[in-house]
């Protein structure tokens, strides 16, 4: 088991891995919210054996994004060996995450993903395989099971840690329930104390009180912000301030709000170049203003009319210069 060193003071809320968000724009525009350990979008062994250019935005880190895990999928141990070796090449990162969690058809089908959920001889030997060639500490990620009948986590994560893993996040849905439904953090009842490495726990973590409600339940030191957080990044600071006992920040201001998403939104651009950036901004920005009134009006606004970044200026400033969206 690796050593998570790099951990010690961070605070407890991780930024779990999104496709098509947790790029490292986004993950440094969180990371000043308080976030312990950011994720990265999934990374492909595929992709990063066979030069996919893309493929490299995917590992770009920074020092003000540190510490950070890098989330690999594939479902070859030949395969995502070769690719590990040309992250150690190529990447600055703390921690190396095996994605045994992602429940998209196109993911399992491949064998890759949750799909290792339904065999647990097979998921340690994959793990084994590639924490035995990782030179940084491996971590996992995994769901309660495959479906109703097979759930199967503490089973799972007996395999994990005799893989050798140094840290389990655990998702408290199926993979049949993909992201529907309620996350059962329930059923992990006393998890974290029983196993010998972490638990990090994740799934509907909207407010301060969800995250201590799932840490509470399933004994878990950290727990992972994903979608809960998109557009909410307060959502992080004011879990670490009722976890350190204190009080929550009060909601964020309209002007507050703008200069949230206007920063966001201005690494991106710097990021991705502005067409690409303001194409994906369109859908993540209004979430930035979810509870005002006028939601609808400023997420039509900015989903029909920004095409680059003057449309984007002139919305925020028309909301700056109105008090309202």
């Amino acid at each position: 088991m690796g050593n998570l060193s790099f951990l010690d003071g961070q605070g407890r809320v991780f930024l779990g891995p999104m496709a098509g968000i947790t790029s490292l724009a986004y993950r440094e525009f969180m990371k000043g919210f308080g976030v312990a350990l950011s994720f990265s979008e999934m990374i492909s062994d595929c992709a990063l054996v066979y030069g996919n250019k893309r493929t490299e935005e995917y590992f770009r880190t920074s020092e003000f994004d540190r510490p950070v895990a890098l989330q690999l999928f594939g479902a070859e141990l030949s395969n995502s060996v070769k690719a590990v070796e040309r992250l150690e090449k190529e990447a600055s990162y703390e921690l190396l995450d095996l994605n045994f969690g992602c429940p998209v058809h196109k993911v399992t089908k491949t064998g890759a993903g949750s799909s290792f959920l339904k065999d647990s001889r097979r998921l340690y030997e994959y793990a084994r395989g590639i924490v035995g060639v990782s030179h940084k500490p491996v971590s996992a990620k995994i769901r309660l099971g495959y479906d109703e009948e097979h759930i199967n986590f503490r089973e799972t994560c007996s395999a994990l840690v005799e893989a050798g893993v140094s840290l389990i996040s655990v998702h408290a849905r199926t993979t049949s329930q993909l992201y529907s439904g309620k996350s059962r953090p329930e059923l992990l009842s006393g998890l974290g104390g029983q196993l010998p490495v972490p638990l990090c726990i994740s799934g509907d973590i909207y407010t301060p009180e969800d995250a201590i409600r799932a840490m509470d339940l399933s004994g878990a030191r950290f727990v992972m912000v994903a979608r809960g957080g998109v557009g909410n990044p307060t959502l992080v600071t004011n879990i670490n301030r009722v976890l350190a006992g204190e009080e929550p920040l009060p909601p964020p201001t309209i002007e507050e709000e703008v200069a949230f998403a206007r920063d966001f939104a201005g690494r991106l651009i710097e990021e991705k170049g502005e067409r690409t950036a303001v194409m994906e901004l369109r859908g993540i920005l209004p979430h930035f203003f979810k509870g005002f009134r006028g939601y609808k009006k400023v997420r039509n606004d900015i989903a029909t009319l920004a095409k680059d970044k003057e449309d984007l200026d002139r919305i925020f400033d028309r909301i700056l210069e109105t008090g309202r969206l």
